[in-house]
């Protein structure tokens, strides 16, 4: 048993919030008693989330020619990839995808597009219909078109938007070595401008960049800051033609030691195991539930593959957890 990791986890249960040196001390501990770490971070999601785990799913509705810069993202035109291309897709065949999520048991659907942002009236027009039919489908619809400002964010509202989605990636700190196509200002006003709307806030970030611990705790604190309600933890699938193709992959273990930090952190809020989880923690993939997670992102990512939900669903079965569909169902 490590003392340090013990009282934290009490000051947390508490509700008493840490600063920075405390997580960071937080971290260190758990590298000497990593397991302790983890049980602590999954007491923490029982208390505040209960034995739930919901899934999400999503759409990659326009593809490539990015005008940012970021360094690990296979949709920027800034890099030459394998990704494909095409622009924004139908209504209808967005919708289309939303219902076979519905089917493989997602609870969430969120409709993605490349790009900084949506432009033009014709484009918005699909984005409203979209989330109206996913609506209709008995799906909350989530969406990620980019930056936007209080008046998207309200229209968004207004047409039967439940999520907004719009990751920081990193630390504010780290940004810079990642992207220099636009400021971390525009990304966190965009937050900002989702949860005044009265959104829910859905912001995370990537693990894996060339950062180190003390960065993903600085972003996990821009997060508490910002109240963000889901947090996304994607991990680097490095992807041929990028600048951080190459980047050698982060030990299962310290990927796990991050998400209790970050549950730490972040005791009341969802936090969402994303992309890059099945490549990364490979047969430990079952400890991202332990070190704290309460929701998966399932099925195919933007553009790369992901995991059959019903492995998905069949993991949350053998820990002993309920999905959040079969939750509802046994309390009906």
């Amino acid at each position: 048993m490590d003392s340090y990791i013990e009282v934290t986890k009490e000051r947390v249960l508490r509700r008493q919030g840490l600063d920075s040196d405390d997580a960071m001390e937080l971290y260190e501990s758990g590298k000497k008693a990593p397991y302790y770490l983890l049980a602590a971070a999954s007491e923490i999601r029982e208390r505040f989330k209960g034995r739930t785990i919901s899934l999400c799913s999503i759409v990659n509705a326009k593809s490539g020619r990015c005008s940012e810069n970021c360094r690990f993202c296979a949709q920027s035109s800034h890099y030459k990839t394998d990704a494909p291309s095409y622009p924004l897709k139908s209504a209808a065949e967005i919708i289309e995808e939303a219902r076979k999520a519905a089917e493989s048991g997602a609870h969430n659907f969120g409709i993605v597009t490349s790009g900084k942002r949506i432009s033009g009236r014709k484009e918005w027009a699909v984005i409203h219909e979209a989330i109206e039919g996913i609506n209709e489908l008995g799906l909350k619809p989530c969406a990620s078109v980019g930056i936007i400002d209080r008046k998207k964010a309200r229209e968004l509202k207004d047409a039967g938007l439940y999520r907004y989605h719009h990751n920081l990636e990193t630390s504010r700190s780290f940004f810079r070595n990642i992207c220099t196509t636009h400021d971390y200002e525009e990304d966190v006003e965009t937050m900002r401008a989702a949860k005044e709307a009265g959104l829910s806030a859905c912001c995370g970030g990537l693990f894996g960049l060339g950062e180190d611990i003390r960065h993903r705790i600085e972003l996990a604190m821009t997060l508490k800051e910002l109240d963000v309600d889901s947090v996304p933890v994607n991990i680097l699938n490095p992807i041929p033609g990028t600048p951080l193709a190459g980047a050698a992959p982060l030990p299962p273990m310290e990927i796990l030691l991050s998400v209790a930090i970050f549950r730490f952190i972040l005791p009341e809020k969802d936090i969402k195991l994303c992309g890059g989880k099945e490549k990364n923690l490979r047969q430990l993939l079952p400890l991202g539930i332990m070190a704290g997670c309460n929701s998966l992102m399932t099925g195919n990512y933007l553009t790369t593959l992901g995991r059959n939900t019903a492995l998905d669903l069949e993991m949350i079965r053998d820990m002993g957890l309920t999905a959040k569909e079969e939750d509802e169902k046994l309390r009906s």
